[in-house]
């Protein structure tokens, strides 16, 4: 039996944002001790074929942790140590932000989901600049720039802009969010000239390797519409996808009814199909995200177009070891089917 096996029970007696802050703490703790050094010689799968080029950068494996679970960059050496390939840190906003009030996350336990409505709670971009700046990452690190909450569909350009100013010495990519469901004024974001005037003000700033994230709740011709300014404007990548607002059928947990951004299993499917339907539009990496919890889900979503996967409730449900198990499975369903490496794979079933 593993010790996340032992541990499991205690952790899921806690509510859940305790449970995270808890986990969190003791990685934060692990950071530059002999115990990262053997959590890393536990958990890295070293193998030439699980890596990747994209965004300008070289990934050890595509295996990398989504926004939300790094909400203030305080743990990006600890999530390497675990076998992570890349991580992508807040969302951050220009200010600091409390979010919403608590409870506001969720598990689906019976579902192997979460719905959070946390609120883009951060330290606010400055904070976090400064400890992007301060941290040598051993691996690609993103940052997710968010719209602050006090601010208007107007003045949302400039504050992109101010956010990423602050970060920008500490990032290897950036993505811009414009699709939380979880804060105010996020809806507005996603029509064309919105997510054009933002877009254009960050490339203004120097913003690269620049990317947007796309809510899974859009309809295909708003889609399209975001895929074309992404091919008008050159960005360098997708995000597919963020969480949903929808409920899916057949959901089991009590906790399905809170209101908030539903991640892990019950959105696989829906943020696959979005991975394709992306990937078959744009000319650029697509990084896949959503229900992403075994080798054979990260598989499809690479299989359908991703060059790289992110995970987060896959951790809470599987434990420290995701990230290995994922990379061994990768090898094994590579071999099998005959691809010499990742990239080989990507877009197969295109």
């Amino acid at each position: 039996m593993r010790l996340y096996d032992i541990a499991k029970p205690v952790l899921f007696s806690l509510p859940a944002e305790t449970a995270h802050g808890g986990i969190h703490a003791l990685l934060e703790a692990a950071q530059g001790t002999p115990v990262a050094r053997a959590m890393a010689r536990q958990y890295t799968v070293d193998d030439e074929r699980l890596a990747v080029s994209a965004l300008g950068h070289s990934f050890d494996n595509p295996v990398g942790v989504a926004a939300g679970f790094d909400k203030n960059a305080t743990v990006p050496s600890a999530l390497a140590s675990l076998g992570f390939g890349f991580a992508e840190v807040g969302g951050v906003t220009a200010v600091p932000q409390t979010g919403n009030a608590r409870p506001r996350m969720f598990r689906l336990r019976e579902d192997g989901g979460i719905i959070n409505r946390m609120g883009l709670n951060n330290e606010g971009a400055a904070a976090v600049g400064d400890r992007l700046a301060a941290t040598d990452a051993p691996f690609p690190l993103g940052v997710n720039i968010a719209k602050s909450e006090h601010v208007g569909t107007e003045g949302a350009p400039a504050d992109y802009r101010e956010t990423y100013e602050h970060v920008a010495d500490g990032g290897d990519f950036f993505v811009v969010n414009v699709s939380c469901p979880n804060s105010e004024g996020f809806e507005e974001l996603q029509n064309r000239d919105a997510m054009e005037a933002i877009l254009t003000e960050l490339q203004d700033a120097g913003a690269a390797p620049l990317l947007v994230k796309l809510s899974p709740d859009l309809p295909d011709p708003a889609v399209e519409d975001a895929l074309d300014l992404v091919t008008e404007l050159d960005l360098d990548g997708v995000v597919a996808t963020n969480t949903t607002t929808e409920r899916p059928d057949g959901l089991r947990s009590p906790n399905a009814s809170e209101t908030g951004g539903l991640s892990g299993n019950p959105i696989e499917r829906q943020s696959t199909s979005m991975v394709r339907f992306v990937a078959e539009r744009v000319d650029v990496p697509v990084v896949g995200v959503g229900g992403v919890a075994s080798a054979d889900g990260a598989y499809r979503k690479i299989r359908a177009g991703a060059s790289l996967v992110q995970l987060y409730t896959g951790l809470v449900y599987e434990g420290p070891s995701l990230a290995r198990d994922i990379n061994e499975g990768l090898l094994d369903l590579l071999e099998a089917d005959g691809f010499d490496s990742v990239e080989d794979a990507v877009g197969a079933d295109l």
